[in-house]
This record gives structure tokens, sequence and C-alpha cells, in this order.
């Protein structure tokens, strides 16, 4: 029975992530018909497709009663795209990735609501008011900089209406695609937990986070292969942003949760300081360097390890 609960999981996130591609690259042609800068393309709009496969997951999982799991895969996927995709990119990138002061304008507030979840997770309990405050505090930092970046200047020229028509179509035609596999990938990688006797929220933290990640490391790497450095930062720290915040506290509001606080601890921190780390990398030179993409590789590395030794220590105890 695990055999084929791993193999229809395997199929199901296979379909989220293959989706989720598909609605990269049709929400792109989108934004290109109407003429949006190259930072809104990836800060606003590939960001916000990219997040689906998580978000999807994260908040069919809470409808389900399994919010736990959801919030698992929303931590450990932002854990992910800050260490082992930013790692990956910096080590494809010719020279390193460039960095423009666009991006870095925000880093207090960008670190401040990292640690959100941390603070308001504290005591081990998502209420709707802290899924609200949540969801707030998403809002305004991507209002701020939408404003001080001043990115909505371009006026759109005559617009295509049939290509516009067919690109929204198959947008939303795989964006139904993601829903469907995600509901699968919920129902088969709970039932794979419990074959193994694996607590759900460890699958979220692990599995399903290094998978949905996949579309921003496809849709980054193709970025820094083409000299669009600013399109792979903007996606990436435009997705964790929205999952630290937005996406939990949809999580939260729909059903309130409560989990094991060691998660917040140990998670949440790991979360906080990969994106510490990044910032000052990426804050030093205007550059993430080879060099420093190896080293938040070894820290996602050292933060797995870390996860399932006290994750083996819990169940033991327990």
């Amino acid at each position: 029975m695990a055999i084929v609960n791993f193999l229809f999981f395997a199929a199901s996130l296979f379909i989220v992530v293959k989706s989720a591609g598909y609605c990269i690259k049709y929400s792109s042609r989108v934004a290109r018909i109407f003429r949006l800068s190259e930072f809104i393309v990836s800060f606003f709009i590939v960001s916000v497709i990219s997040v689906f496969p998580e978000a999807s997951i994260s908040i069919i999982s809470a409808i389900k009663g399994v919010p736990e799991f959801g919030m698992g895969a929303l931590l450990g996927s932002n854990i992910a795209d800050l260490t082992l995709v930013f790692g990956v990119i910096a080590l494809f990138a010719a020279n390193g990735v460039h960095v423009k002061s666009m991006i870095l304008k925000e880093d207090f507030m960008y670190l401040l609501l990292l640690l959100f979840p941390i603070l308001l997770g504290w005591d081990g309990n998502f209420s709707r008011i802290d899924g609200i405050l949540l969801v707030l505090g998403g809002l305004f930092f991507f209002f701020t900089l939408a404003l001080q970046s001043k990115m909505f200047r371009k006026r759109l020229k005559e617009i295509k209406t049939k290509l516009l028509l067919k690109n929204v179509s198959l947008l939303i035609f795989f964006l139904g695609t993601l829903l469907l596999g995600s509901s699968f990938t919920v129902k088969y990688a709970v039932q794979l937990a419990n074959d193994f006797q694996l607590p759900a929220i460890l699958v979220g933290l692990t599995i399903i986070s290094i998978g949905t990640c996949l579309p921003e490391l496809l849709f980054s790497l193709r970025a820094v292969a083409n000299n669009h450095d600013q399109l792979a930062l903007g996606d990436i720290l435009g997705t964790v942003i929205m999952d630290a915040t937005i996406v939990l506290g949809i999580v939260a509001i729909i059903n309130p949760f409560e989990f094991r606080p060691l998660v917040i601890y140990v998670t949440g921190f790991a979360m906080f300081f990969a994106g510490l780390l990044t910032i000052i990398f990426i804050s030093s030179q205007k550059m993430l360097t080879k060099r420093e993409g190896l080293f938040l590789i070894f820290f996602y590395i050292a933060y797995i390890i870390i996860e399932f030794a006290v994750n083996s220590i819990y169940l033991a105890n327990s």
C-alpha cells in the first residue's frame, strides 16, 4: 500500500510542478502583453504564480483539516528557496548573481516580516486574528514596495485581444490542473506519512517543500542564463514573503490550528537566518557569489539534518 501511495503522491506532485511551470509561462506572456516592467513581472506576477503550488497545497490541507501540513510546506519551501534555490542559481550563473539596489531598499522590513510568523506562532498556535495580521503585513509590504519603486509608469499601448484571451484561457486551465494536483498531493502525502508513521508536518517540511520550489528554481535558472538576474531575485524574494505572510495567514483564517512549538523554534528561526544570510550576502558586494551560493546549499543540508534529528528525538520520547 505504501508503494501505491508513493506512486500516486509522486504523480500528483509532478502535475503540480508542471502546471506551475505553465502558469509562470502564460502569466509572463500576459504581463508582456500589458507591457509591464521586468521587476513587476518577477516580484509581483511571477512570484504570485510561483507561490501557487505550496499555496494550493497549504490551503487545501487547511480545508481538509490538516493545516499543520500546509504550514510545513510553506516554511520548508521558504528555507529551500532562500538557500537551495539561491545557492544553485549562484553556482550556475556565469559570474555570480548581480543585484540592483532597488531590490535591497526594504531589507529591514523583509527580515521583520520573516520574524512575523515566529512571533505570532511562538505559543504553538495560529488563530484567525494571527492570520489576519499575517495577511495585512504581507499586503502592506507589497503595496509600499510598489509605491516606492514607481513601477507602474509604463503606459499601455494597443492590446492584442485574441492573444490576450488565448494566454488567459491557458493560464486558467493550468491553474485548474494545479489545484487538482495539489488536492491529490495532500491526500497521498498524508497517507504516505501514516504508512511510515511520520508526522505530516515533516513530510511538508522536506519532500513537499523541495518539490514545490522547483518552479522558482527552473524559472530562476532560465533567468540568470539569459542575464536577467533581477527576474530571478524578484521571483524568489517575492515568493518567500508571500508564503510567510499572506498564504500562511489564509491557512490560519480558514482553519486556526495548534502545533508543536518546536516547529517554530527550529523551522521558523531557520527561515529567518536563511533570509538574514541571503540579505547579508547580496548586500555585501551587490552580488551573490558562487562561494556564498555553496555556503547556502550547505546551510540547507545542515537544516535538513537538524530537522530530522529533532523530530526523531521527539518521536522517540512521545
